[in-house]
């Protein structure tokens, strides 16, 4: 098999994919401040976050599936030239984001009074909780961002959201450092100053991309032409279509670290601290692969869309490659490093001595993540949304979270234990997108 045909593509791709990665590495990133910040006030703190986050971040990642329909959208309908689509496309996207955001967020701030009914204890629950009110209130924001970044890139702009997110994601660290441990005069709020500085990063952004928008004339243009009078849910029922599936999928599967998290919470303090750090490790990697995923998206929408069926393999399948060296990549250094990681995020001894099991677990299924979140990617270009949800509802629920419980409650490996279900629930999923990716391109020849 020979590579040369294929370095076209690489190049390509990666063109794109490297403004989303600086842009899905810095999200990633702050979160992990937010971890190593946390996890050097105490234990508890870290824990606390810990918790907080494996709730907010199910409704979190439902909300973000919405604005995520615009990208595909756009994109085919771009490479159309429908400039009225494009322009619907974007208004009724926004709409619907903003109602989907608020009713998501409602349901966020109606589980804290069960928050001390999951197990946890009692200091976890008492920091996690303004921590995680301040999470839920960004979301709306949040959301209207990833809006805007979302169209951008289906128009094939990804450099606009690096920015905005590289100034926002910076001023988040300098505020979480005044915050959490009360630099300048400023209070040590710890967890919570956590969660200021990430409402106040994420309020910023949407108010810049817009601005960006407003003032390119060849972006302006299809704000210009919405028509905001004729606005409808029948119109907002196409991005719904699309969207939703999309929010559920993702939903599936944070549903499922969820769990897996609050189970993890059962076995004390200790334990759930050592999970985070191997979740933010995981978590890194994801957003860069993330970044590729995206670009893959934008290119297999763009060619779906004027039926170039031959270059759209072409261009999945170097996708494919690029995944595989980058996961490849990660695996050896995540392994290689286990014993040196944890000591970034803690300084707590029984934390450092299990951490390096659960990171070894995440090494261990780097490949397999990478390639389903590729595999997924090619299908949201080519807008096979349904599909994807019944698959993932398979891997994280009937596999995922049963090997978990099993596993940890029945056997002495405890945390590892869930571990092993991530693992055989990504290679689960990896194997089932490329199945389909493979079934649809051989009903388009």
């Amino acid at each position: 098999m020979s590579f040369n045909k294929y370095i076209p593509y690489y190049i390509t791709n990666l063109r794109l994919a490297l403004p989303v990665v600086l842009t899905q590495l810095g999200g990633g990133l702050v979160g992990m401040f937010d971890t190593i910040m946390v996890g050097h006030v105490d234990a508890y703190s870290l824990a606390a976050v810990s918790f907080a986050n494996s709730i907010f971040v199910i409704g979190f990642v439902a909300a973000m599936g919405v604005p995520m329909a615009i990208t595909p959208m756009v994109g085919q309908s771009d490479a159309r030239g429908e400039t009225d689509e494009v322009a619907s496309i974007l208004g009724n996207g926004l709409c619907f984001t903003l109602f989907f955001g608020t009713l998501i967020s409602i349901l966020l701030f109606a589980i804290v009074p069960l928050m001390p009914l999951m197990g946890q204890e009692a200091e976890v629950i008492k920091l996690a909780k303004p921590y995680y009110c301040l999470q839920v209130i960004s979301i709306l924001p949040a959301m209207v961002f990833f809006c805007g970044k979302q169209f951008l890139e289906g128009l094939g702009n990804t450099k606009v959201a690096m920015w905005i997110m590289l100034f926002t994601n910076t001023l988040n660290i300098i505020l979480n450092y005044i915050l959490i441990f009360g630099h300048f005069g400023a209070p040590a709020l710890g967890a919570t100053g956590a969660g200021i500085a990430s409402l106040a990063a994420r309020t910023l952004s949407p108010l810049i991309i817009f601005v960006c928008i407003r003032k390119t004339k060849q972006w302006n243009m299809y704000l210009k032409m919405i028509q905001w009078s004729k606005i409808n849910w029948s119109s907002i029922k196409e991005v719904a279509v699309v969207g939703l599936p999309i929010g559920g999928q993702s939903v599936l599967e944070c549903l499922s670290f969820s769990i897996s998290c609050i189970m993890v919470g059962w076995l004390g303090a200790v334990s759930l601290a050592s999970h985070e750090i191997a979740c933010q490790l995981s978590n890194i990697t994801w957003m860069g692969i993330m970044g590729v995923g995206s670009a893959t998206v934008i290119r297999v929408s763009h060619l779906y869309g004027v039926k170039d069926y031959e270059n759209m393999r072409y261009c999945a399948t170097a996708s494919i490659h690029l995944a595989i060296i980058y996961e490849l990549f990660t695996s050896l250094i995540i392994i290689g490093f286990c014993k040196q990681i944890p000591m970034i995020f803690t300084n707590d001894a029984a934390v450092i001595a299990m951490a390096p099991a659960l990171i070894i677990c995440c090494g261990l299924y780097q490949i397999s993540d990478g390639l389903q979140v590729i595999g997924l990617s090619i299908l949201r270009g080519m807008t096979d949304v349904k599909r994807p949800v019944v698959y993932s509802f398979l891997g994280y629920l009937v596999i995922c979270i049963p090997i978990g419980y099993l596993l940890l409650t029945r056997t002495g490996l405890g945390a590892i234990g869930v571990w092993i279900g991530f693992i055989a629930t990504l290679t689960t999923m990896a194997v089932l997108f490329m199945l389909r990716y493979k079934r649809l391109l051989k009903e388009l020849k």
